[in-house]
């Protein structure tokens, strides 16, 4: 018998057991600052003297792995969880100011219009 055949929240297989929903306190939508995440958005946590006693497991794990900047996707794929749970968890972090966000496609360079035109008459003259 195992140690943990008693445990009904244990999978000999899987290991500990967490419920999406339990993660996140129920709740299925980010809140109005996790609004705009995508798969690609970066996040990145910043030194902050917030109080983090407040902070669950999950959360304290995203403020660590986010110390380099890292896309929502690899967020979810680090900590093994849904990508809803975790726009869920990093909008609570956003709104408390723990960490920041960057969508890389609102902050691309403007395209040089001529260079794209000399381009075009390239591959036309082809």
């Amino acid at each position: 018998m195992s140690p943990h055949s008693g445990d009904w929240w244990y999978d000999e297989a899987a290991g500990p057991l967490v419920r999406p929903y339990a993660m996140t306190s129920g709740r299925t939508r980010p809140k109005p600052a996790g609004d705009e995440l995508t798969l690609t958005t970066q996040v990145r946590a910043l030194r902050t003297t917030s109080d983090q006693g407040s902070l669950s497991v999950e959360h304290l794990e995203i403020v660590k792995l986010c110390r380099k900047p890292l896309s929502v996707a690899e967020v979810a794929a680090y900590l093994n969880a849904p990508l809803v749970v975790v726009k869920v968890l990093l909008s609570d972090l956003i709104q408390r100011g723990d960490v920041i966000t960057r969508d890389p496609s609102r902050t691309a360079v403007p395209m040089d219009l001529n260079l794209l035109q000399k381009v075009l008459d390239g591959v036309r003259a082809i």
